[in-house]
């Protein structure tokens, strides 16, 4: 699900509090609920209006808050067509600061559309000339996987590792609910825009279509993209022949979303050719189970100050711990000591002893 607003899918890595004597982190980050609208709506007026999972419209968003309460309600045993509303809240004040979200399954009820770039080799014996062209194939190939985007955070808390705490908790909630999403899992990237809109869809999608960019994606996100199968060429589209701004741009990413590409491809997502239909930028792709959260989150029960124990593989390290399913997911930044399997907590005091927690440090090997 598109989102062109600020950085698409991330923000820039910031610090994280490290161990010190007065440590307590506020923030954590959980499943949005319907009684949050008041306030995801307070935090959409900062979007300027271009994150379509963040409308600012009560309506629209309502719709995307029941959406995911009826996702977290289902008994599912593989992906559907769900969405899960993460928002990042400060428990001693009630704020959320921002929003992210994870689709289990895209292409439904739709097909999800994108180019793919290929090449193709030219050769005339005749003439001794060979020469290679690159051509935009329109293809589905991403029907069935998973998708996160939709990430948003207030401008005053860009700072601190807010958003890359957000950004992480979505794939701790994959790990704690991985039957719920597919094998395969892609990320949106906004591509360029200059003051006319994005070079690529006014060379290609504008001719189609005959709408600006931003009327066209917004419809796309509330009607679904009939209108693109029913419109969109069926033959290739020769690169050669575009503007030469638009060829300059294809799966280019924004300047402004180089730090969530960078923090995408340490999780384990890569370009391999495929933009979007709208922007041009790049879409990429991870297999799931070979996201580097989900490969190296341990599981762990939580133990007390009076723990003894016979070795320490954890010395005051700063991690991130994953705790309760569904509704009652919770993410938070924690100092802790102990062995690999069972840690003690430093900030959150209050997690009972014996808690079952997945967790991550700060910065895995």
């Amino acid at each position: 699900m598109k989102d062109a607003i600020f950085l698409r899918d991330g923000m820039t890595p910031a610090s994280v509090p490290d161990c010190g004597a007065d440590l307590y982190d506020p923030w954590i980050v959980r499943v949005a609920r319907l009684d949050d609208l008041d306030r995801l709506f307070a935090l959409a007026a900062h979007t300027g209006g271009g994150l379509l999972n963040l409308p600012c419209d009560r309506s629209a968003l309502r719709k995307r808050l029941e959406w995911s309460e009826n996702s977290v309600d289902s008994d599912l045993s593989a992906p559907d067509n769900e969405l899960y509303f993460l928002v990042l809240e400060n428990e001693s004040n009630g704020t959320i600061a921002g929003s992210a979200c994870i689709f289990s399954r895209i292409g439904t009820p739709w097909p999800f559309y994108s180019y793919k770039i290929a090449t193709h080799t030219h050769v005339s014996r005749e003439l001794g000339r060979t020469f290679s062209s690159r051509l935009l194939h329109l293809v589905n190939d991403f029907d069935g996987a998973s998708e996160v985007g939709g990430l948003f955070l207030h401008p005053d808390y860009r700072t601190g590792g807010l958003g890359s705490l957000l950004a992480r908790s979505r794939y701790l909630f994959i790990a704690r609910h991985r039957r719920r999403f597919a094998d395969r899992i892609i990320a949106d990237l906004r591509g360029y825009a200059g003051a006319e809109g994005p070079p690529f869809w006014n060379a290609v999608g504008r001719i189609f279509f005959g709408r600006d960019f931003a009327e066209a994606d917004h419809y796309n996100a509330l009607h679904g993209n009939q209108f693109i199968s029913d419109l969109m060429p069926r033959y290739p589209i020769y690169i050669d022949l575009l503007p030469k701004t638009a060829q300059a741009m294809i799966g280019r990413t924004h300047d402004l979303a180089i730090p969530a590409r960078k923090m995408l491809e340490m999780e384990g997502f890569v370009y391999d050719g495929y933009i979007d239909i709208f922007d041009g930028g790049p879409t990429l792709s991870a297999i799931t189970d070979h996201l580097r959260t989900l490969r190296l989150s341990q599981h762990a029960v939580i133990g007390t100050e009076a723990t003894n124990f016979s070795h320490i593989d954890i010395n005051q390290e700063v991690v991130l711990i994953a705790t309760g399913y569904l509704q009652a997911f919770r993410v938070w930044r924690d100092c802790v000591t102990g062995r690999k399997s069972q840690i003690v907590l430093r900030n959150r005091t209050d997690i009972s002893s014996g808690m079952e927690v997945l967790y991550i440090c700060r910065n895995p090997a």
